[in-house]
């Protein structure tokens, strides 16, 4: 019997406890009583004649019902117009619209870019001699990095399949730096560039097949900070050729995503700075060391082919850089060296004739004006130019202000929290009202 009316005991102390709390709630708000019909009315009106948004007191002030009407089709009609205007310029704003602007800077000084000289062979003849093979570097190079196929295909070339089983440990990276191609004594000959001395030496080795038949030098412009991209990109310099080369400095600015396709805070690990190319370098190597765990000596085509690695876009994998720098060129050529120059030069440097028109180059790179380019694209809407026009048309059709928007949200705050108190008094009334539930 005890154990049956424990619970009921306890929900009795419960209810009294519950209906202490609202006669307390009620009690704290009717020492805040609400004002009486006549008082809202006088808020409201008060509220229309002291309120900066116009046309507002003309509603209430006026007695005759007429003037009335007009005045307040004129409010209506102007707030409409107003919201129209804003719901407008809210979506030009989110559409992330952009213009573009070209402007031309002359200055005095003007920085030289990076030239980088790659000769059209890659190796030089006399390593290649060393293996005693007749056949082309080339496609040994290509043969070691695809072991498994030299070995089930029968029809590549004996030599160098005797080669690839021969030299198991053969490392490419290492024979490129020491037989690759490099500026130095033995490869640069005569060149001026601010007095210093350049020219190269050339041998050629490469298989004439796969198109390498070219005898000269390959060079890219490009800034400093930028790695050289030959690929499609390169001028070449044919032997017995005098290049001049003119250039013109192009910058170019990317917005950033949503109004570009630029990421500022991308970041590269083996280069210093980002760039579209040096990004797809990274990409591919990265795939290739992730399914095989080695770096090759060149990259192949299907990871593009594949969309592993893409570029462009935000969402891309090498998206826009944010700034670039290019040099557009101009290449005019001339016969190098002249007959009397060919004479002079071969007594000069103790070789013949025959051997320096088929080795020299002569390149000379000068800017055609002391000035550069800047192609920016810019915001055509930023934040505080929204602002501005979002005032101005509230200005313009309301006469309304920030100001104005803060007494408005006041006026509507004091009303909603009338109409919220009156509620709950109204609700506490019914809770004291309604009989407590009978004991079982």
């Amino acid at each position: 019997m005890d154990r049956k009316e424990l619970p009921h005991a306890e929900k009795s102390h419960h209810n009294r406890d519950l209906e202490g709390l609202l006669r307390k709630i009620k009690r704290y708000l009717s020492k805040r009583p609400l004002p009486s019909p006549d008082d809202r009315k006088k808020f409201d009106h008060e509220f229309a004649l002291s309120t900066s948004f116009h046309g507002i007191h003309n509603i209430a002030q006026n007695r005759s019902r007429v003037r009335k009407a007009i005045w307040l089709s004129v409010v209506l009609g102007s707030v409409s117009l107003v919201a129209w205007q804003i719901y407008s310029r809210l979506v030009n704003f989110f559409t992330w619209p952009t213009t573009t602007s070209v402007e031309v800077q002359y200055v005095e000084k003007i920085e030289f870019p990076a030239v980088t000289f790659c000769n059209l062979n890659r190796f030089q003849a006399e390593a290649v001699s060393k293996f005693g093979i007749i056949f082309f570097l080339w496609d040994v190079v290509s043969k070691v990095l695809r072991l498994q196929e030299v070995s089930g295909n029968i029809t590549h070339s004996p030599e160098a399949l005797d080669f690839v089983t021969s030299h198991q440990n053969f490392s490419i990276t290492e024979f490129v730096k020491n037989n690759g191609f490099y500026l130095n004594q033995d490869t640069l000959l005569d060149c001026k560039f601010f007095g210093k001395p350049c020219g190269p030496k050339e041998e050629f080795t490469d298989n004439p097949l796969p198109g390498f038949t070219d005898a000269g030098i390959i060079f890219v412009i490009h800034s400093p900070k930028k790695e050289p991209q030959f690929d499609g990109l390169g001028w070449s310099s044919p032997v017995g050729m005098h290049s001049r080369v003119t250039i013109r400095q192009l910058k170019t600015v990317h917005q950033e995503y949503p109004w570009g396709e630029c990421k500022p805070d991308i970041k590269l690990k083996s280069f210093t700075t980002y760039n579209t190319y040096s990004c797809l370098k990274e990409c591919k190597a990265q795939h290739i060391q992730r399914l095989c765990g080695c770096l090759p000596f060149l990259l192949p085509d299907h990871i593009e082919l594949g969309g592993l690695c893409t570029m462009g876009t935000h969402n891309s994998s090498c998206p826009v850089s944010c700034e670039e720098i290019e040099y557009p060129a101009t290449v005019s050529y001339s016969t190098f060296p002249s007959q009397r120059a060919l004479k002079f030069l071969a007594k000069k440097l103790n070789q013949s004739q025959e051997y320096l028109s088929e080795n020299l180059v002569n390149i000379e790179i000068n800017y055609s004006d002391l000035n550069y380019k800047i192609t920016q694209q810019q915001k055509a809407v930023s934040v505080p130019e929204l602002l501005a026009d979002v005032g101005g048309q509230l200005g313009l059709f309301c006469g309304a202000s920030l100001i104005t928007i803060i007494e408005i949200i006041e006026y509507l705050l004091t009303n909603f929290y009338w109409i919220f108190i009156f509620l709950l008094l109204k609700i506490l009334e019914m809770i004291q009202r309604s009989p407590p539930p009978q004991a079982v």
